[in-house]
């Protein structure tokens, strides 16, 4: 599939200034400038992130309420519940607070709902089953609960008090809680923490905690560190693809240097198993560690990660850590199973003139994996796209959206058809009576003909400058560095160059030939490229232009710069 290519708007003037005052390149300046950030004061937090630059956590809507609560729980030794989500946000968020709070004395339990039986979130069902366990008067809901309005005013006639800590959209109204803390109540003037998910929410929790603690002469207050918590935020915040700006920007930064140099036993177990490098980057999180800590959430239930988070030694950690790795494995192979299914449906009958939205269903796909599913055939085809399994007649979807059609607007506009339905502009997730999967996807095609133009259904490959190979250099790579951490809302640096021809002929690699190395050059300069999975592509022959993402390749003791191919067309 040929992208869009989308060069941002060259600054030159605005880079140069910038590149004088700060003392770096136009280069990196211009890649600045690209992701939002033209003030000198504003480029020197971003370039240097520091602990010291958060935020007073009591600025976050209600944190007041919901510290004032816990503490009355303390002093009356009531006990707490924490009843989180079976995502890496929602175990990670349960398990820094559930290790700060019971080692400042309060009595702390924690539940993790079924995804399978109880579903996502305050269900009457996954709260009546934590009740049963763990009897109480109060619950933390942690990464779920912004929209449980019935739930909390049901518990509330019971005499128990839910504070819920959560970063997903408010219902209307907003559930009736003891306290409810939500970036998305902040007003328009208040400092923004929109971008923040559970587990920088359960950070601030406990940094307020602490706060109110050392002026209360709480015992063991004083003495807390908070920093070694920081490899458990990075965890989360890497996993739940948040933009990596602002606050994140800086959890982050602190939360890899703490995992690169963690004692936590059930981190380092993981990271044994999944055979990670030495220093671990938000690549390591999100394709290693985070996979492992979601399957078990993703087939049953999340508590074995959750216990391996919590694990006190070595001994304790390793099995659950083999078994997490295990599980991955099986899920990996029931998505591939299922990914090949739907794509080889869908490819039989795909008409790109017709076919704005993918929906397909099966009774037997696994509800644990539809969501991942979901994002491999939007890769492949890309096209908003819902996968939806299940079984015993309802089933259960989720769904992943492309930049112009607003899946959660989408499906309200087909409430008639659907049982249940949430979720945001790029994903959501809906419950479904298998007869009226065939209504959806008429009606969801309809909606996206009008809303998308063609050139919505060619992804686009955002590009930040045109470069000269002669640009790219070790100088420059290292200097780009500054960028880090990298993610969502600050991609990693992509360049095109222009005119480039083979210097020596390309060679296919691997097993099955499946990928290609070039060696391309513009002239004087000559630069390695790699083009993974490129080998049953259309390769570039004569004069042609090539997208790609820059890099230094260590290898037997070698160091290199090597282009990382994202496209290439034919030079004009």
């Amino acid at each position: 599939m040929k992208f869009r290519w989308t060069l941002a708007p060259p600054q030159p003037l605005l880079a140069r200034q910038l590149a004088s005052q700060l003392k770096i390149s136009p280069l990196l300046a211009q890649c600045l400038i690209n992701r939002g950030h033209s003030e000198i004061s504003a480029i020197e937090n971003f370039l240097s992130p520091r602990l010291k630059n958060l935020a007073d956590p009591f600025l976050l809507p209600n944190m007041d309420r919901a510290v004032k609560r816990l503490f009355r729980a303390r002093e009356k030794n009531e006990p707490l519940v924490i009843f989180g989500d079976y995502d890496v946000d929602g175990v990670t968020s349960t398990a820094l607070l559930t290790e700060v709070l019971r080692e400042l004395g309060w009595r702390v339990e924690f539940y993790l709902p079924n995804r399978m039986d109880e579903g996502y979130g305050l269900s009457a069902d996954g709260v009546e089953n934590c009740l049963k366990k763990f009897p109480t008067t109060l619950l933390l809901a942690v990464d779920c609960g912004s929209t449980a309005a019935e739930t909390i005013k049901s518990l509330a006639v019971r005499g128990i008090d839910v504070i819920v800590l959560d970063h997903h959209q408010v219902s209307s109204p907003a559930p009736n809680a003891a306290a409810l803390v939500n970036p998305q109540l902040a007003g328009e003037n208040e400092i923004s923490f929109q971008e923040i998910c559970s587990v920088g929410l359960a950070f601030k929790l406990a940094h307020a905690i602490l706060k109110r603690g050392r002026e209360t002469n709480l015992p063991g207050a004083a003495e807390f560190d908070l920093k070694p918590l920081l490899d458990l935020v990075a965890l989360g915040t890497i996993a739940d693809l948040v933009p990596l700006i602002g606050e994140n920007r800086i959890l982050v930064s602190a939360g890899l240097h703490q995992l690169n140099q963690t004692q936590r036993a059930g981190i380092v177990a993981l990271k044994k198993v999944a055979q990670t490098p030495d220093k671990i980057s938000t690549y390591e999180v999100g394709f290693q560690l985070a996979p492992r800590l979601n399957a078990a959430g993703r087939l049953e239930t999340a508590e074995e990660s959750l216990r391996l988070l919590l694990a006190k030694n070595l001994e304790e950690a390793m099995p659950i850590s083999q078994s997490l790795d295990l599980r991955n494995r099986e899920r990996q192979k029931i998505e591939k199973t299922i990914v090949e299914e739907v794509v080889g449906v869908v490819r039989s009958k795909f008409d790109a003139e017709k076919h704005f939205v993918i929906v397909e269903g099966e009774l037997l796909w696994h509800i644990g994996v539809v969501g991942i599913v979901a994002s491999r055939v939007l890769q492949e085809f890309y096209r908003p796209t819902i996968i939806i399994g299940g079984e015993n007649g309802q089933m259960r979807g989720s769904g992943r959206s492309i930049s112009g059609f607003d899946l959660a607007v989408a499906l309200r506009e087909c409430n008639d058809l659907l049982l249940r339905h949430g979720g945001h502009a790029m994903a959501a997730g809906l419950s479904i009576l298998p007869e009226k999967i065939d209504l959806l996807r008429g009606k969801l095609n309809e909606l996206a003909r009008l809303k998308l133009k063609p050139e919505d259904l060619q992804p686009p490959l955002r590009l930040d400058v045109e470069v000269g190979l002669n640009e790219i250099n070790f100088e420059s790579l290292a200097e780009l560095e500054k960028l880090k951490p990298m993610g969502q809302g600050n991609p990693t640096v992509q360049f095109c160059a222009r005119n480039l021809s083979h210097a020596k002929p390309l060679q296919k690699m691997g097993a099955q030939k499946q990928h290609v190395k070039l060696w391309v050059k513009d002239g004087s300069t000559m630069h390695e490229a790699v083009w993974w999975n490129g080998g049953d592509k259309s390769l570039p022959v004569g004069k042609f232009d090539l997208a790609f993402a820059p890099s230094v390749n260590e290898f037997n003791g070698r160091r290199m710069v090597q282009l990382k191919v994202l496209d290439w067309r034919a030079a004009e």
